[in-house]
């Protein structure tokens, strides 16, 4: 990150559940569970060329690394998303 945080993570990281402050955020119920769907995007196959030691990377990191790599880049994307709005 290219700025520093303000945030005292410590002290969050300390908080109990019941400290939080959900007073304005609705309750989700039941209904709209029931009503809920999970919506993926499709997925497509493409070749990309990585260098070879960020692939390596990843691949030591275990299973799952495309997927990793696929969060990586929707973060990126919808970070530069927003920063166009």
């Amino acid at each position: 990150m290219s700025k520093v945080s303000k945030t005292d993570w410590k002290r969050l990281e300390a908080m109990k559940d019941k400290e939080i402050d959900t007073s304005d955020i609705a309750e989700l119920g039941d209904d709209f569970f029931q009503r809920a769907e999970l919506r993926t995007p499709s997925k497509q196959a493409v070749t990309i060329r990585l260098d070879s030691d960020v692939l390596e990377w990843f691949k030591e990191q275990g299973q799952g690394y495309q997927t990793r790599i696929n969060q990586l880049l929707r973060v990126y994307m919808e970070t530069k998303q927003q920063k166009s709005n």
